[in-house]
């Protein structure tokens, strides 16, 4: 897991909002790769800690643990499947398929254990503030 991540444990609350990157290349290279000709060179990658997944299984599992899906089909049969995957108690899926990263408002689907709320497009400061709006109620 990621130091700083793991620094920040235990937590009452975990809201993971994008995987930093999910592959990385195999090898690093010691110095700059130049130029051979018309084709690049072949980059092996591999899978990055899934820190989302460590964290909500973890030994120091904060009660409550979101992650975000941005998608672009089938967003709420994959945000559901993350879920689960994940181990995660809720995840706040998105159609990222539009204008949604360079656009003001956002339409979120709120994936539970419990069930699905599809959120009316909002501001995306609006959709924040109802996200910790719900974790402050969830945590009492």
């Amino acid at each position: 897991m990621a130091k700083a991540v793991a620094a920040a444990l235990p937590a009452d609350a975990a809201i993971m909002v994008a995987a930093v990157a999910d592959w990385r290349t195999k090898e690093l290279a010691g110095e700059k790769m130049k130029k051979r000709g018309s084709a690049p060179p072949a980059l092996v990658l591999t899978e990055n800690p899934d820190i989302l997944a460590t964290v909500a299984t973890g030994r120091k599992r904060p009660k409550l643990v979101i992650g975000f899906a941005a998608e672009t089909g089938n967003v709420v049969a994959n945000a559901e499947a993350k879920l689960k995957r994940k181990a995660a108690d809720w995840i706040v899926a998105n159609d990222v398929s539009g204008d949604v990263m360079g656009g003001e408002d956002n339409r979120v689907h709120l994936v539970t254990k419990k069930g699905v709320e599809d959120w009316e497009p909002l501001p995306k400061d609006e959709v924040a503030r109802r996200l910790i709006e719900r974790v402050a109620d969830a945590l009492g």
